[in-house]
């Protein structure tokens, strides 16, 4: 079995109900990304605002430094293996994402998990959306005085939603332009956020003549009985910030010269790049302690703190690169060709990003960062828990019931092997409807300090028997998916359809 299959140009173009140009497979020599371009992709995407957060939200909850960099490290080990797995398809066949889940879910049934991916894609991009622009807001608001003291349009200054509005059309700018593009962006921001962050450590350190006092900061909760109540969903949170990406990493990965650029670029960038990065907003937050008096976790706070107007704008260009860099990869690239699937004679690539930003705006997702309760345990953990079912039923599919053997042909038409019955695998619904279940049904709300419930959910749980499993959900969506499918699968195989043509090299075995 080689790295790349070859696939004849006719042979995802049968259907125009079933593919465009966006959605067919990327000839052999179409894919260019290097090991180093995987690496970038993901050093430009681990280093943004929330993600610099993610370490300080930890904190906040209780964790010392230590316990938040482990959570964060173990996360990004655990999401890295079905990231790999997944992204297999992408450099072999050159398929997207909801083109690889035609073969489990069937070509109509695609769009269960390919639509909630991209309405969790679209969240994510308003919130991104909604930081980059407070912080262009923030900075310019330093650069230019009376910018924030102006007339106010819905609780907000109109010039923090006039920078909400460019910030948006620029993204959308960048990825109207292909993927190639963006292949570009990410080579030359990858090193550009990087040092930014460098800077703002060093710049940090200078001034508080060393990294203050929260390195010695105690944990509220220990290392005993009071820390893993805590952890556990903790980490299902910090694994639910990348699950998205574990799903349609083919997205990407389909653009890779063979599976060593993409399991190489991964793993060096991902887990990693995420690492060192909780650890670097974990020192400078204990420099900010030192200089002011106070933890300032949010970066953009931090800078807004000097009066030099090369740092404000080296600050303020570091932001717009770090925001797009994420946003444009991960919440707009998925959206598009998961929109694309669904209408693929009427929505191609650009014109899904741009329904993906709309969409995007009008969910007003920015609510959900409004506590570290709401986003870890109640967004991230919902959103886990529903993404690793589906990955699971992913991943049981390619590599268990079919070794990692696709008819690329089918995969496009009609009547073949992966149409199952009208369009639909009975057997991924089942096990997407049971997995999601166990994964969230027992979702529930903890009391905050005040002992007022801090979240959507009863207390008790929605569920009230599956509550133990709420913690756990990325996993028990991901297992109990993936063991159920393969034994429906077992035990009711699929009639295989009418065949596409002549055997290619990519259906044997």
């Amino acid at each position: 079995m080689t790295e790349t299959t070859s696939i004849p140009a006719t042979a995802a173009s049968e259907d125009g109900r079933f593919a465009n140009a966006d959605l067919r497979p990327v000839p052999p020599e179409g894919r260019t990304w290097t090991t180093y371009n995987f690496a970038a992709l993901w050093v430009g995407m681990a280093h943004n605002i929330p993600s610099w957060t993610l370490a300080s939200g930890l904190v906040a909850l209780g964790m010392d430094w230590k316990q938040a960099v482990f959570t964060i490290a173990l996360a990004n080990l655990i999401v890295l293996v079905p990231m790999l797995l997944t992204g297999h398809a992408g450099p072999k066949y050159g398929i997207p994402f909801p083109v690889l889940a035609r073969a489990s879910f069937g070509l109509r049934g695609a769009n269960l998990p390919a639509l909630i991916r991209a309405a969790v894609a679209c969240c994510w991009f308003g919130i991104q959306t909604w930081i980059g622009g407070q912080g262009i807001f923030v900075l310019l608001g330093k650069i230019f005085g009376g910018w924030t003291d102006v007339s106010e349009i819905g609780g907000e200054p109109w010039t923090l939603w006039l920078c909400f509005l460019l910030f948006w059309a620029l993204e959308l700018a960048l990825i109207y332009r292909g993927m190639e593009t963006l292949r570009r962006f990410e080579n030359w921001a990858a090193p550009f956020v990087l040092v930014g962050a460098l800077v703002l450590l060093i710049w940090i350190a200078h001034k508080a003549g060393g990294f203050g006092p929260l390195l010695d900061q105690p944990s509220k909760h220990g290392w005993g009985p009071g820390f893993w109540p805590v952890f556990f969903p903790s980490l299902m949170g910090m694994i639910g910030f990348w699950a998205t990406l574990s799903l349609n990493i083919p997205d990407f990965t389909r653009f890779g010269r063979g599976q060593g650029a993409q399991v190489r670029g991964q793993t060096l960038g991902l887990p990693t790049t995420m690492t060192a990065f909780a650890f670097l907003s974990v020192l400078v937050t204990s420099g900010s302690q030192a200089v002011y008096g106070v933890p300032i976790w949010n970066p953009v706070d931090l800078v807004a703190k000097t009066d030099n107007v090369f740092g404000l704008l080296f600050a303020l260009l570091t932001v717009l690169v770090a925001t797009i860099s994420v946003n444009v990869a991960a919440n707009i690239v998925s959206p598009a060709y998961d929109l694309a699937n669904l209408a693929p004679k009427v929505i191609n690539f650009r014109r899904g990003a741009l329904i993906s930003g709309v969409v995007g705006v009008l969910m007003f997702p920015w609510k959900l960062t409004s506590t570290p309760e709401l986003y870890i345990f109640t967004w991230l953990g919902v959103v886990g828990g529903l993404l690793g079912t589906v990955a699971g039923i992913l991943i049981a599919d390619y590599w268990v019931v079919r070794r990692t053997v696709l008819d690329v042909a089918d995969l496009y038409r009609p009547g073949g092997r992966y149409w199952y019955t009208g369009g639909w695998n009975w057997r991924a619904v089942a096990a997407f409807l049971v997995g999601g279940v166990l994964a969230i049904g027992g979702s529930y709300s903890t009391l905050d300090d005040k002992g007022a419930k801090a979240g959507p959910f009863p207390t008790g749980g929605l569920i009230p028997f599956l509550k133990p499993l709420a913690d756990y959900g990325w996993a028990v969506g991901l297992g109990s998916a993936l063991l159920l499918y393969v034994a429906l699968s077992a035990s009711t195989p699929a009639r295989r359809g009418r065949p596409s043509g002549r055997s290619r090299p990519s259906e044997r075995r």
